[in-house]
């Protein structure tokens, strides 16, 4: 065994493991799983099979990552858990394989999923994205990149989460929310465009002002969606951002009951 794996650990040996991971006390690693370069494992942290890890993660003690997804749908398929580079998973985080043949949940680069948080199956998680502690994502859920959610939320499945945005704490969300907002309560509503997090990530301030007057149309006037859409393609100076808006906007309203990725029923 390699010296920087502890002789308690168990290994499949179709498992495919850098030689410079470490590899703590009592770990579990199941049937295909890889681990990437410059890997952490700390103590008790299961890799169920199916399971494939980037380079530079840190993972720490009590974290369960590709267990059969909690879905009545799987019966038994082969499906998969792929986790980017450089990521922070704290002790005991979940994240489930997904459902349907071939299927994977992902999860992207660099970003901080604190301890107790859950991801459910079928899920795509971007890059930077930061999850606090015992928040809850149920399946089918897509978060965009540097999205940021408070402790204690619950996620719908089937939502987007759009990029930039920041869930409150506490927040129980059942809809689509679309990228750079800030949003909270139960059910979770828009209150705000994400301005710190806008100007972190360099947006210019005329910018800025342009999606706040596009939020004012959307969220606080007496128009509906379609004329608030109208009224911002028309009024409102394009740039990537809003253009990015406006495309999240249409892809939630052409989905069912608030969620783009929404099946329609039966």
């Amino acid at each position: 065994m390699n010296k920087c794996w502890h002789p308690t650990a168990i290994i499949d040996p179709t498992a495919e493991i850098e030689p410079d991971v470490e590899i703590g006390p009592f770990c579990t690693i199941g049937a295909n799983c890889r681990v990437g370069s410059g890997t952490i494992l700390q103590s008790q942290v299961q890799l169920l099979e199916n399971t494939h890890i980037g380079r530079g993660c840190q993972i720490f003690g009590g974290a369960i990552l590709g267990g059969p997804p909690q879905d009545y749908k799987f019966h038994g398929e082969s499906t998969y858990l792929v986790i980017g580079d450089f990521n922070i998973l704290r002790e005991y985080v979940t994240i489930h394989r997904a459902t349907g043949e071939e299927a994977v949940t992902r999860i992207g680069d660099h970003n901080m999923i604190m301890a107790y948080a859950h991801i459910g199956h079928n899920c795509v998680i971007g890059d930077h994205v930061t999850i606090a502690s015992y928040v809850g994502i149920s399946g089918h859920v897509t978060v965009e990149d540097y999205a940021n959610f408070g402790g204690i939320c619950g996620v719908h499945q089937n939502c987007t989460i759009g990029a930039y945005v920041m869930v409150g704490g506490m927040s129980g969300v059942t809809r689509d929310i679309p990228p750079f907002m800030l949003a909270e309560g139960r059910p979770a509503k828009v209150y705000d465009i994400n301005i710190r997090g806008l100007r972190r990530a360099g947006v210019p301030a005329k910018v800025r002002g342009e999606l706040r007057q596009a939020y004012k149309l959307l969220f606080r006037s007496n128009l509906n969606m379609s004329q608030a859409l109208e009224e911002i393609e028309e009024e409102i100076e394009r740039s990537v951002e809003l253009d990015r808006l406006v495309d999240f906007i249409k892809r939630t309203r052409d989905g069912f009951n608030g969620r783009a990725n929404n099946p329609p029923p039966l």
